[in-house]
């Protein structure tokens, strides 16, 4: 296990529903970039210009990152560029993440910040 925990919240499970329909990979492009780019990231502290701080949101634990590379079969051609977004946040000290929001940027052009800010309240 690369990480102790990995969770999704429940609205991240209704966005992978709604995805999948469009994108049939998706899971299994989920898993590999858990074990590669998350893995690169957190754990040998890479950084391949993919995952992102997200600002503003005025708390120090957990950080909240998105995603800007994400490679996903289903669309062929366009690689880490395929314009899906995930949004999670990293517990370090308990190495834990969790899933927060998954989105096509053709569908919608940002993240859901209020559901950000209820996750952190």
């Amino acid at each position: 296990m690369l990480f102790k925990e990995i969770c999704r919240l429940p609205e991240f499970e209704n966005d992978i529903k709604k995805i999948k329909k469009k994108f049939r990979t998706i899971e299994d492009d989920l898993n590999v970039f858990i074990k590669n780019e998350l893995n690169l990231y957190h754990k040998l502290k890479i950084d391949n210009r993919g995952v992102f701080p997200v600002p503003g949101f005025g708390v120090k634990t957990p950080k909240i990152y998105k995603v800007k590379k994400f490679a996903c079969k289903s669309l062929k051609g366009k690689g880490a560029g395929s314009g899906i977004r995930i949004i999670y946040s990293y517990y370090e000290s308990e190495d834990k993440i969790e899933l927060i929001e998954i989105y096509y940027k053709g569908d919608k052009e940002n993240e859901d910040r209020n559901r950000i800010l209820k996750y952190l309240s």
